[in-house]
């Protein structure tokens, strides 16, 4: 048991606190053990995303729309006010979730947050995911959905970022537009990037139990990680990219917390990227747990994230970057 992080916001601690966390070993019993078990808990949790969807959606002004990218299903989203800075500018947003939660109108959750905050188009993907469809489909989901929106507004006017999962997705992808010689966005944006599925970092270890999000490695999150990974190992470098080639990044914004189990994954990321002499910025938020700027998206810290993410596009897109 720890105290309410008492730097934090008052609405942060407020959501904290109107929340109760289960167990370490309730999440580890209540971990899908079947195919069948799997497909429920991914229907009753999106089911209570499109909830969460539905408010928002009354909250921000923003236009969604769904299309097809090279078969690819994704959303269109575009703010009422487009800042004029972004006018020609698109964000690819790829949605978190363990790589198997929020498929359908429920993986626009933070591309709302984006389209709105940062004033700027916004295309979410919807990747396949398993069950049915574990690694390499995400990933080439992504890819062939980039590399589509850079044919058609050159990669010169995109960004591309996610979180957690998502966030994990996008390094994989930016290594392999590296690997093949593609033209690469003006800049990433990484939030609590979930880049080793393998329980090494530190916080998996010290932050368990006191992220309210994860609560630990075992359970959920080692079950749905060898999900996603099917037959190849956790640590195939396009899996967990963090066993990856960082070199030729372009620069990155990275987000964590205090309480984020995955903020070893951001600062081990952030360390591979500036010792391949990325530009990086690495954003982390007292009391935090993971990704809870999205799931508490009210509060200060919150707002704090997207508009250090508005100004961090800003100072690339501008060459101001310093």
């Amino acid at each position: 048991m720890v105290p309410l992080p008492r730097a934090a916001s008052d609405e942060l601690k407020s959501a904290i606190s109107e929340y109760p966390m289960p167990s370490v070993d309730e999440v580890i019993n209540n971990t899908p053990q079947s195919v069948e078990q799997w497909r429920e808990l991914i229907q009753k949790r999106n089911g209570d995303q499109k909830k969460k969807i539905k408010k928002m959606r009354k909250q921000f002004d923003v236009d969604v729309s769904l299309e097809k990218i090279n078969g690819v299903t994704v959303r269109r989203l575009t703010p009422k006010t487009i800042a004029p800075e972004f006018k020609n500018k698109v964000f690819i947003d790829v949605h978190g979730g363990a790589y198997v939660f929020f498929a359908g109108l429920p993986s626009i959750e933070e591309s709302l947050l984006i389209a709105h905050r940062v004033g700027i188009t916004v295309i979410s993907i919807d990747y396949r995911m398993p069950p049915h469809a574990p690694f390499p489909a995400a990933l080439n989901d992504v890819v062939s959905v980039y590399s589509s929106l850079a044919a058609e507004h050159g990669a010169h006017n995109l960004f591309i970022g996610g979180t957690s999962a998502g966030a994990g997705l996008v390094l994989s992808a930016v290594q392999t537009l590296i690997e093949t010689k593609q033209s690469l966005p003006l800049a990433v944006y990484a939030g609590t990037p979930w880049a080793d599925l393998t329980k090494t970092g530190d916080t998996l270890y010290t932050n368990e139990g006191i992220d309210r999000i994860l609560l630990t490695y075992q359970g959920f999150l080692a079950a749905s990680a060898k999900l996603y990974a099917g037959s190849e190992s956790l640590t195939h470098p396009s899996i967990s990219s963090l066993y990856g080639n960082f070199d030729g990044f372009p620069p990155t914004l990275l987000v964590s917390g205090t309480r984020d189990m995955f903020l070893s994954d951001t600062v081990r990321v952030n360390r591979k990227l500036r010792n391949a002499n990325v530009r990086t910025q690495l954003e982390v938020f007292e009391g935090l747990s993971h990704a809870d700027y999205v799931v508490a998206y009210e509060t200060p810290e919150s707002l704090s994230v997207y508009q250090e993410l508005k100004q961090f596009l800003l100072s690339v897109s501008t060459n101001s970057f310093d």
